[in-house]
């Protein structure tokens, strides 16, 4: 049985969700972002509490087929930009539609419709984000960032970057208080 669970997007929400489990005596073969495979069947009663300490620590556990969809591309998103380190060789769209199995123009449409924003503007903002972490870190450069997050060019970040922040780079990165958003809030 699986169980998908909405904003669980690193591997401390992993630990959390995995730690309500346990509590609750539910054994479980594996617990990745947004998804719990669960050995066997739970009863309504564990359902409800594991609904209900989810939701304590900003968890939510999902029943709606069109947010557990979303939630889906929001994973693929999430660990294709922040965790697995390799961007796809083939376009966003097509790289989403052949995991999902679902047409790209029917994905994005859904996502859209209950998102309000398109998955190419969501995908930006990740990729903004995890740019930011990158120029705080201060390991790579302007040129390496750019390469490493599948750039064209140190203009065509620059310019993305100021679009969604308002700031260039390297403003952003001798700011003081460097503000990053939070994976959950993006």
């Amino acid at each position: 049985m699986k169980l998908y669970i909405k904003f669980m997007v690193s591997l401390r929400c992993k630990m959390l969700v995995k730690q309500e489990l346990k509590k609750l005596g539910i054994h479980y073969s594996c617990v990745d972002l947004g998804l719990v495979e669960i050995i066997g069947e739970i009863t309504e009663d564990k359902r409800n509490k594991l609904k209900a300490a989810l939701l304590k620590s900003g968890l939510e556990l999902m029943d709606d087929k069109k947010s557990i969809l979303i939630e889906k591309i929001k994973i693929i998103i999430t660990e294709m930009i922040h965790y697995n380190g390799e961007f796809p060789k083939v376009k966003y769209s097509e790289y989403i539609s052949n995991i999902m199995g679902y047409d790209y123009t029917y994905l994005a449409n859904v996502f859209s419709e209950v998102e309000g924003i398109t998955i190419e503007h969501y995908i930006i903002a990740h990729k903004i984000e995890k740019v930011k972490e990158l120029l705080i870190y201060d390991e790579l450069n302007l040129s390496e960032i750019s390469y490493s997050m599948n750039y064209s060019s140190v203009s065509h970040l620059s310019t993305q970057f100021k679009k969604v922040t308002g700031l260039t780079p390297t403003y952003f990165k001798n700011l003081k208080d460097k503000r990053r958003i939070n994976l959950e809030e993006v």
